[in-house]
């Protein structure tokens, strides 16, 4: 079962549980802030995805496989559910609803498309393997080390928050060398068919190119009610880069 952090209603829920899939390297406690205050009327479960946080290592990271981990909470929680998710999140999200699409109500898929992708996020496990965890005692002897081969210092600090440092010695909470050999899987898509009828939207960064207008058309043949947004200002990390403006957008959606 994955690990799930729970942010209960602020008040007696009154909207279905929201549940939400993070993104390639993240977890569940990064979308802290957005979870707390998207919880005012409905209970809200941010998940670690497998080989991420503290939910299960496997030998496996194909899409089928997340989905059927994102069907076994919600079957703890009871069907249907509203489902967000971003990225990686987004796809485990898609293949749910492409195949087991009774689970959801409505779905929020963030800046990603059902495609596969030319890049590779491979360069960055590598840069996080490469530190010597053993001579690493502060975040900021970690950030130093990682600067070596990543540049970004907001890239940096987004990889840190997976790294464990009261562990001795620290750990990454990744499971590095599996989503390294999946990494094929995890950018491309199985190529899923079927058809999800439910209001779903494609919440995207109005300057990241993850979901261009040529994927409309194929997205549009699985998913009959989709609708389409941008945030100005935001690139594919939308909902760390623009909060505010995500959050309203995803409130506005699920409660229409």
């Amino acid at each position: 079962m994955l690990a799930q952090i729970l942010h209960p209603a602020s008040v007696a829920a009154s909207q279905p549980t929201l549940i939400i899939a993070h993104g390639l390297y993240g977890s569940g406690r990064n979308w802290g802030v957005i979870a707390r205050r998207l919880a005012d009327r409905r209970n809200v479960i941010a998940v670690d995805m497998r080989n991420h946080g503290d939910s299960p290592r496997t030998a496996s990271h194909g899409y089928p496989e997340m989905a059927a981990d994102l069907a076994e909470v919600i079957g703890t929680l009871g069907a249907p559910v509203d489902l967000l998710g971003h990225s990686m999140g987004g796809k485990a999200a898609m293949q749910l609803a492409l195949t087991q699409g009774a689970l959801i109500r409505r779905m929020v898929v963030a800046d990603i498309a059902p495609v596969a992708y030319s890049h590779d996020q491979t360069r960055h496990v590598d840069a996080m393997a490469a530190i010597d965890l053993g001579q690493i005692t502060t975040r900021a002897e970690a950030d130093t080390a990682l600067s070596a081969n990543v540049d970004d210092p907001a890239l940096r600090a987004f990889f840190l928050q997976s790294l464990d440092l009261k562990a001795q010695p620290p750990r990454w909470k990744l499971n590095l060398p599996v989503l390294k050999a999946e990494m094929a899987k995890i950018v491309g898509w199985p190529g899923t068919q079927g058809q999800f009828d439910h209001p779903t939207l494609f919440l995207t960064g109005a300057e990241s190119h993850y979901v261009r207008p040529e994927h409309h058309e194929e997205i549009r043949s699985l998913f009959s009610k989709a609708r389409f947004a941008k945030i100005p200002g935001a690139g594919h990390w939308l909902h760390a880069e623009k909060p505010r403006e995500f959050e309203d957008t995803v409130r506005v959606f699920l409660e229409a």
